[in-house]
């Protein structure tokens, strides 16, 4: 299905150069003189990479068909991850790369959504916030409580994060997936 740039909003996915684009944001520009043309940010749902393109207003371009399925993730196997359906049972191995970014906050039997352009899968959506566990960080000093710092914790993922001083290993803390930050504890 052909859309102009008139249709743009952020989220939509449309094809350009043959690669698969998410609009992260845009802008509609109208210079005193010359055309009208719309700034965007796209990035790449296959290589994660974001990049500034402009286009003359009215432009056509397809609109790329992505589909999300539920899925739970079960286990690693070698170099990917098993994820199943959780309507039929079926289950689909994701190579780990695809999904570098998302590992640090993967548990298992963890619901998500799959991410897929055809048979093809672009990634997955974790969560916005999960619980992990504190594997390694610096035991807190009395009385260091009230300054407000913070030090860093390694979660059982391999996930650093900046924690306050109270926290020690062992706790359970909610972390934000999309920026990796310290919540509260669970």
């Amino acid at each position: 299905m052909a859309i102009s740039t008139a249709d743009f909003k952020n989220g939509l996915t449309i094809e350009v150069d043959h690669a698969i684009w998410r609009i992260v944001e845009f802008q509609h520009v109208k210079p005193g003189k010359g055309g009208a043309f719309v700034r965007s940010k796209l990035k790449n749902l296959r290589t994660g990479a974001v990049q500034e393109k402009t286009f003359r207003s009215g432009a056509k371009m397809e609109l790329a068909d992505i589909q999300t399925r539920s899925m739970q993730y079960l286990y690693e196997d070698g170099d990917s991850r098993v994820f199943m359906d959780t309507d039929n049972f079926e289950q689909i191995e994701v190579p780990s790369d695809s999904i570098k970014d998302q590992l640090l906050y993967l548990q298992e039997n963890m619901d998500v959504n799959l991410i897929q352009y055809g048979s093809e899968v672009l990634g997955i959506e974790v969560p916005n916030t999960v619980v992990l566990e504190v594997k390694a960080t610096e035991p807190g000093i009395k009385g260091n409580t009230a300054s407000g710092g913070s030090k860093p914790a390694t979660m059982d993922t391999g996930l650093v994060v900046q924690v306050p001083f109270f926290v020690n290993e062992g706790d359970k803390l909610s972390i934000n997936t999309t920026d990796g930050t310290y919540i509260s504890r669970a």
